[in-house]
């Protein structure tokens, strides 16, 4: 074959052959001036990674409402802490976070103060660590000591300084409770003490907590507080643990059934009703001298009426009288009437 087609030739063959094809174009030359522009790069999506071995186990919800419950904590855990020491602690969230436990064992100091705590009706125990760098200033403190901070000692607590300690979480059990007031009714106890935290397990390494930090401040000497809850002891009740449930507890409108409650209550209540006759002056001669059968003159008029008090507070006009052989008083009007047609 000494004739050879081109590729142009070929396209035109094809074309004829198949009618549903496009007609063939001609073949562009540009000049190096004209080259064609390369299409934009696309936007390369965000990715997240996630870590198997930190899943985020509790909603968003349930830790906004853990970090907004425990700030309230923290203001209450202060105020009373100051009362204590007699002097001025701030006491501060810094953080709420998840993590596994392994990771909180190990970001601890060796040794701590380490408290295992019984929180029923929650299942297993929680932990509450308390730097060491805090205990001793406040130990100090608690037996009368100045407030130049002294460095503190890298070894575990003796007996006495344990009972000392014990006052200032006895203090934090209660706040807590009080914070949780509203979710749960709790029964916190120490279970234990520990001053190596590495020796204690009380979920497996893997398993996920909830860590709430504090930042203590007591004159110059700052530390941490650690409250470290496992995921499954509020497991059962993460859906009372959110913003919504447990905030807006204490803003239900009253209606027909709560108010005839509450009536019903108020109705047995005892309260203290007085008589006032009539009020005067008297020396303190004539006081002491005050004998059975005297009698003592007023400037009260006879037809004026006898104010009635409920606990102490005016409430009602009366005038005296007698019924079925006793003394008796009748109620003629209201105080808070009188007081404001006057």
């Amino acid at each position: 074959m000494s004739d050879v087609l081109n590729q142009s030739e070929v396209e035109s063959l094809l074309t004829a052959m198949d009618p549903a094809a496009p007609p063939p174009t001609a073949p562009v030359t540009l000049s190096p001036q004209h080259e064609p522009m390369a299409p934009p790069p696309r936007p390369r999506e965000k990715v997240t990674p996630y870590d198997f071995k930190r899943p985020e186990r509790v909603g968003k919800e349930q830790m906004r409402a853990l970090q907004t419950m425990h700030e309230g904590f923290g203001r209450n855990y202060g105020a009373a802490l100051s009362a204590l020491l007699r002097s001025i602690v701030e006491v501060k969230l810094t953080s709420v976070d998840q993590l596994t436990y392994s990771e909180f064992v190990f970001s601890l100091e060796n040794p701590t103060c380490f408290n295992l705590i019984n929180a029923k009706p929650l299942e297993g125990q929680i932990i509450l660590d308390i730097n060491p760098s805090l205990l001793f200033p406040i130990i100090d403190r608690l037996l009368g000591g100045g407030s130049t901070p002294s460095p503190p000692a890298r070894r575990p607590l003796t007996e006495i300084e344990l009972r000392l300690v014990g006052r200032i979480t006895e203090l934090f059990l209660k706040e807590m409770q009080n914070a949780w007031e509203n979710v749960l009714k709790l029964e916190l106890s120490v279970d234990r003490v520990e001053s190596n935290p590495q020796l204690v397990q009380i979920v497996p390494p893997n398993e996920v907590v909830i860590l709430i930090s504090f930042e203590l401040t007591l004159g110059e000497v700052r530390g941490m507080i650690n409250l470290c809850i496992p995921f499954n002891a509020i497991e059962r009740i993460s859906q009372q643990l959110s913003a919504n449930s447990w905030v807006t507890s204490s803003k239900r409108t009253s209606n027909a059934d709560t108010q005839a409650a509450i009536g019903n209550r108020l109705a047995n209540a005892v309260v203290q009703l007085v008589v006032e006759l009539a009020d005067t002056k008297i020396a303190t001669a004539d006081l002491i001298g005050l004998r059975v059968g005297d009698i003592i003159a007023t400037e009260k008029d006879i037809h004026a009426p006898l104010v009635v008090a409920v606990e102490g507070k005016p409430k009602y006009f009366a005038s005296a009288g007698a019924i079925k052989g006793r003394k008796a008083a009748q109620v003629t009007g209201s105080f808070e009437d009188d007081r404001d047609a006057a």
